[in-house]
């Protein structure tokens, strides 16, 4: 129990199905993960085998259909959807193939929503959000809106929004996976270089083998089950 309480990131005995009237449809059932502080996970599997169901699971956004689920070491089922929603805007990150920017802001107003919302200042919001654009090579596109930046650059500025609050681990949904192939490896290398930079663990669902080999571990679905890849 002491692992699962120090971890940034776990799940015990985590099971999920699907009903639809009298059809009942198992995705997996009793899994177990651990991620470490500064620890970076690949998620891998066919398409269809659950990857971003247990991504959704881990972060909080969907409910298991049994198991326990644990953030920053406080079990997830214990928690109010308030105290829920808290904990996941000041302990989690989230990154998407698609970047979910709103289209009426400007960039740095994207990234400064969480910090807002986690009830900080305009002007601490706006400092935070202004260094993590810089970070990711988009000090030069503060007030641009998602409309007139490029894919790549909208992407960047997903990873300065999952950033903001200073998360303990970043979950990420084929954040590379809507890219051509060069964007993907400068988006990619751009995460594995805030990871090793700031601490923070990540953990991706990803298509890609090759980015996730550089991965600390790979993790695959297969039939409901996780088994780790050599």
């Amino acid at each position: 129990m002491s692992e699962i309480l120090d971890s940034v990131l776990a799940c015990r005995g985590l099971s999920m199905t699907y009903n639809e009237g009298q059809l009942q449809t198992p995705v997996f059932n009793g899994l177990d993960l651990k991620v470490a502080p500064g620890e970076t996970v690949a998620i891998v599997g066919a398409s269809g085998a659950g990857k971003s169901t247990l991504l959704h699971l881990l972060g909080g956004l969907d409910t298991p259909t049994s198991g326990e689920v644990y953030v920053a070491g406080t079990l997830m089922s214990s928690l109010s959807d308030k105290e829920r929603g808290t904990l996941r805007n000041r302990a989690l990150g989230f990154i998407y193939q698609f970047h979910h920017l709103l289209p009426e802001f400007t960039a740095v107003e994207n990234v400064m929503l969480p910090v807002m919302l986690a009830d900080q200042s305009v002007a601490a919001a706006k400092a935070r959000a202004i260094e993590l654009l810089e970070a990711v090579g988009l000090g030069h596109r503060l007030n641009h809106k998602p409309g007139e930046l490029s894919g790549g650059e909208r992407q960047r500025a997903a990873v300065a929004r999952a950033l903001a609050n200073r998360p303990r681990c970043i979950l990420g949904d084929e954040p590379t996976g809507n890219l051509d192939e060069r964007t993907a490896a400068t988006v990619f290398e751009l995460m594995l270089g805030l990871n090793r930079e700031h601490g923070t663990s990540l953990v991706m669902v990803t298509h890609d083998r090759r980015l996730a080999a550089r991965m600390d571990r790979v993790v695959e679905l297969i039939e409901g089950k996780l088994q780790l890849v050599a």
